[in-house]
């Protein structure tokens, strides 16, 4: 059982992640938050709202989360932020992605189920490290390909 300062540190954590990624409503229905809006201001934005959803990730380390869920949090962080610099559709992907709420989930889960939490999230970065990896070979593979071709050019010419 948590302590009740742990519990006030996730309720916190709550109360953060939705004014930061659904507390205003849009017509529609659908809604957004503090850090879509904070988005919007270029590149200072994008900085301030990966620094406030890199409190929620302190607070799961403090709380015992383990290493593989903390790496997804910070990879749902990262994920967030990098998209989200690209101007204009990085803001909609902001608001969509919602990678506060998300982290809060994975907080939640691991406090009530950490076996399995840990093994799901551990399988979460195996498979990005993966894709990473593949990523990486595609753009080695295009550079070489890129270079050849410009030689080939080179010696025609």
């Amino acid at each position: 059982m948590s302590s009740p300062a742990d519990s006030a540190s996730i309720e916190q954590v709550r109360r953060l992640a939705r004014q930061l990624d659904t507390s205003i409503r849009l017509p529609g229905g659908f809604q957004i938050g503090w850090d879509a809006v904070l988005g919007l201001v270029p590149v200072v934005g994008d900085w301030a709202g990966a620094l406030l959803s890199c409190y929620i990730i302190w607070q799961a380390v403090r709380l015992g989360v383990s290493r593989e869920v903390l790496l997804r949090m910070v990879g749902n962080v990262a994920v967030e932020s990098l998209v989200g610099a690209v101007p204009f559709l990085g803001d909609v992907f902001d608001a969509a992605w919602k990678a506060n709420m998300r982290n809060v989930r994975l907080l939640e889960n691991h406090l009530a189920a950490p076996i399995a939490t840990r093994r799901a999230s551990r399988a979460w970065v195996l498979g990005i490290g993966v894709l990473l990896v593949a990523l990486l070979a595609l753009a080695v593979t295009l550079a070489v390909l890129a270079v050849r071709a410009l030689a080939s050019i080179g010696a025609q010419g």
